[in-house]
């Protein structure tokens, strides 16, 4: 079977990110018309201490929650590539919006975001910290006005937010599941030794 293919694009916006409409013919031949949200890929991470048992998540304006008329999302830390790899770009977005030194990364997907429209694939990973970790104080970059709040949500918490669906940001909810079936030992059944325990 043939596969589409683009056969015309129309640039219609050109800013922080690129707006283009295509003309994409299908493998029967029928042409139609879609659209290409073009704002590059990023990298996403969940940082969490074994120790204390706790995570590291953010809040921040986000226009489409705020016209929505939702309260702000909790999210996982996340930046655009830039042209860096996302190994490096997510150990910068640590400190810039956590203050948080990350080392160990676990890589855990590369998935599409929007895959209908946004050509953003998101590089997500798991990282384990440690209290000391904890040695900026975080926000975001001072001139990109973020306005980020830091927080960090006790492991039983964030399952607790992650089966019962109030985890709404797609990336976050992805990263919490993982840390629940790679890391089923940080929730220790009643009876059980604590995972901190030699």
């Amino acid at each position: 079977m043939t596969a589409a293919r683009i056969i015309g694009r129309t640039l219609l916006y050109d800013g922080w990110y690129k707006l283009s409409r295509l003309a994409v013919e299908l493998p029967d031949g029928t042409v139609v018309e879609r659209h290409l949200l073009d704002n590059g890929s990023a990298a996403a991470v969940l940082p969490y201490d074994p120790e204390r048992r706790v995570c590291m998540l953010i809040e921040q304006p986000r226009a489409p929650v705020v016209a929505a008329g939702e309260p702000p999302l909790l999210e996982v830390i996340a930046g655009n590539l830039e042209g860096a790899k996302p190994e490096a770009r997510i150990v910068e977005e640590a400190w810039e919006e956590g203050g948080l030194r990350i080392a160990a990364l676990e890589p855990v997907a590369n998935v599409w975001s929007l895959s209908p429209v946004s050509t953003e694939r998101i590089q997500l990973y798991l990282a384990p910290y440690a209290h000391a970790d904890r040695a900026g104080s975080g926000g975001g970059a001072e001139d990109e006005h973020e306005a980020i709040t830091v927080r960090e949500l006790g492991l039983d918490e964030l399952k607790a937010l992650a089966l019962s669906g109030a985890l709404t940001d797609a990336k976050t909810l992805l990263l919490a599941q993982a840390l629940l079936l790679k890391h089923p030992e940080l929730w220790p059944r009643a009876g059980d030794r604590s995972p901190m325990a030699p």
